[in-house]
């Protein structure tokens, strides 16, 4: 289960260097999820990397830290289908709105995590 939090937490990573080198590259990457199955695709993903993270808790750097956003990441995972298209569209129309310092910003948030989850779960 370390292996796959540890993917998963590089893939969070990576997704961030994207976002802050081409923002609209990571905004067509998102794009890919707008569907219903795409919806899905994402909160299966969440749920797998919160239960990855859960599993991996007690022999990572940070136990107690990583099991709190396991929980917070399947629960998120849980209720993503709820969104719904319709939300999810409005999400991204408030993104694409937005300047590229400001999605920079969000992604080096997300570069960030992904790299401290990868480092909290190594151990």
């Amino acid at each position: 289960m370390v292996v796959l939090a540890v993917f998963l937490s590089l893939f969070v990573a990576v997704l961030g260097a994207v976002g802050i080198v081409s923002p609209t590259k990571l905004l067509g990457i998102v794009r890919h999820f707008e569907s219903q199955a795409g919806i899905y695709v994402a909160a299966v993903l969440r749920v797998i990397m919160g239960a990855a993270l859960l599993f991996s808790a007690p022999t990572s750097r940070f136990p107690g830290i990583v099991r709190i956003l396991g929980i917070i990441i399947l629960v998120a995972g849980l209720i993503t289908p709820l969104i719904g298209r319709e939300r999810f569209r409005r999400i991204l129309q408030w993104w694409f709105a937005r300047r590229p310092a400001f999605m920079r910003v969000w992604a080096a948030c997300a570069l960030g995590f992904g790299l401290f989850l990868a480092y909290a779960v190594i151990g």
